[in-house]
């Protein structure tokens, strides 16, 4: 007898096996105030990114504002060479935070269970400030959209326990 197992893979682990090892991402950072020198978040995710095997197609900031974030997503779907986005900023309830609205109405297929998840995982570093996060995903027609907060520890967490293991496997699932 061979030393492999003769178990079959899960169905999540050979999603993940038949996933495409490098995706095109760009990222986005939602914010009045920074700058590419000072955009700590932004920078985290192109190196949690291109550690992984990922490919930044584009990088941008833009000011918290519906009108600047939507056309920009829906462009990027319309690009057809895009194949994930990257939003970082504007997640929380203060009344100038506007990426929750605007990305949720983009959405043709959210996932639930990604904001769910990055609540939970945060709860475990921060406690129940974590309700205040409205990390948001899902489809943007075949392409995946994530949100995360603007800090570099929820940035952190988010790309760690949740995108960097997963985005080959939504994207692969998104464009089947």
């Amino acid at each position: 007898m061979s030393g492999q197992s003769s178990q079959p893979l899960s169905g999540a682990a050979e999603h993940r096996e038949a996933a495409p090892p490098s995706i095109a991402c760009a990222v986005v950072t939602i914010s009045d105030t920074r700058t590419t020198a000072t955009d700590r978040s932004g920078t985290l995710i192109v190196q949690f990114l291109e550690s992984a095997g990922h490919r930044v197609v584009d990088r941008v900031i833009v000011p918290d504002n519906p009108q600047r974030i939507g056309p920009l997503v829906a462009g990027y779907a319309a690009r057809g060479d895009v194949q994930a986005v990257l939003l970082t900023g504007g997640t929380g309830i203060s009344p100038r935070d506007q990426t929750y609205e605007t990305i949720s109405a983009l959405l043709t297929k959210p996932l639930l269970g990604y904001g769910e998840l990055f609540r939970m995982l945060s709860f475990q570093e921060i406690g129940a400030a974590a309700m205040l996060s409205r990390a948001v995903g899902g489809l943007v027609g075949r392409m995946a959209v994530l949100t995360m907060p603007g800090s570099t520890a929820a940035v952190r967490l988010a790309m760690e326990k949740l995108i960097v293991p997963e985005l080959g496997h939504i994207v692969r699932e998104a464009t089947k």
